[in-house]
């Protein structure tokens, strides 16, 4: 008879775009834990320069998927990166740029919008969305279909690595489209900088993951891949029901239908079109299955953990532009699972 925890797992694995729905269905009518997740922290980290960052449970699971993806890494993946590094660059370079042109195309196409200082809101969402490095949970998608996690991790390291100047770029690029304090506020923003909360969150895990990973003896690290894979699914369902528990209660109690619907339609397609290019690139590169699935998920998926700590700290005047990064969260997920679903379609195909 099957472990019960096992069974458990390959259900989880096999149903997985149905458990995320589930998580923002209970973020949205049970926040109640999702808030206490959120406000759950275990003191200040303090920096050499004085700096300092809340080190809370959110930051903690987040760096925990980075972490295991450090320690799923494959020797072989990260030589043959080293070596050949022109997908890395390709994906860093469409990851900051497409945005960026994205937000471009909204500003003109919203001009006719009934209502201007919705428009701002939206601008300013999609510019903290464009400005922010590769998500890390991009990993754990990776590590679930079987993807290049050198590569995965690559894109994820090296655009935080990048960030003191990318995040600038993309800020003051749609800074330059918007109006009013919301133009203000965004160049603002971009010349504060974001380094303690990437370094914490991201470059640390991931150095002492792939640390570890060649520490341990190679039947050690070999055990452990399945373990860590299954417990970044979970981390995944707790991160993303805690980030809906934030906004969904009230977009469910008192909803503007128009701006709710608009601002979807946007988030969703430069979600969507993200995540498409990422196809389109493996193609025309010809990549293996494993530096496709990991080309998808980098592409598709954006820091928007950093995206709404920034907006939480310095756009408190203006809370709506909350909305379009949230919403891209929960739609990078959504499209993440079909995406996960078409990747092993194409798989079975071979």
């Amino acid at each position: 008879m099957k472990d019960p925890f096992r069974k458990f797992f390959e259900y989880l694995h096999k149903h997985f775009f149905y458990f995320i729905l589930a998580s923002y269905l209970f973020g949205g009518i049970f926040p109640g834990l999702g808030l206490t997740i959120r406000d759950i922290n275990f003191g200040t980290f303090t920096f050499l320069d004085g700096g300092k960052i809340k080190v809370s449970l959110s930051l903690v699971l987040l760096s925990l998927l980075l972490l295991n993806a450090g320690l799923g890494i494959k020797t072989s993946e990260l030589f043959h990166l080293l070596k050949k590094p022109i997908l890395l660059f390709v994906g860093l370079f469409a990851n900051l740029s497409i945005p960026i042109l994205f937000t471009f195309l909204v500003s003109f196409l919203m001009i006719v919008w009934h209502n201007p200082d919705e428009v701002q809101n939206i601008l300013v969402g999609l510019a903290l969305i464009a400005s922010m490095p590769i998500a890390a949970s991009s990993t754990a998608w990776s590590q679930k279909s079987n993807g290049n996690l050198a590569l995965s991790l690559g894109l994820v390291v090296f655009s935080t690595i990048l960030s003191p100047v990318t995040t600038p770029i993309g800020l003051h690029s749609i800074g330059f489209i918007t109006t009013g304090d919301y133009s203000e506020d965004l160049h603002e923003i971009a010349g504060q900088g974001v380094g303690a909360f990437l370094f914490l969150s991201v470059l640390l895990p991931t150095i002492v993951g792939i640390g570890l990973h060649f520490l341990l003896p190679k039947d050690s690290a070999e055990k452990i891949k399945k373990p860590i894979k299954e417990i970044n699914l979970l981390n995944l369902l707790i991160l993303n029901y805690s980030n809906a528990s934030v906004v969904l209660p009230q977009v469910f109690t008192n909803p503007d239908w128009d701006f709710l619907f608009v601002i979807l339609l946007i988030t969703g397609g430069l979600c969507s079109f993200s995540f498409f290019l990422g196809f389109v690139i493996a193609r025309v590169f010809k990549t293996s299955d494993s530096e496709k699935s990991s080309l998808v998920f980098g592409l598709g998926m954006n820091n928007n953990g950093t995206g709404l700590v920034l907006a939480s700290l310095s756009l408190a005047d203006h809370p709506s532009v909350m909305l379009p990064i949230i919403f891209y969260n929960l739609v990078q997920h959504i499209v993440a699972s079909y995406a996960d679903n078409r990747l092993s379609g194409d798989r079975k195909e071979l």
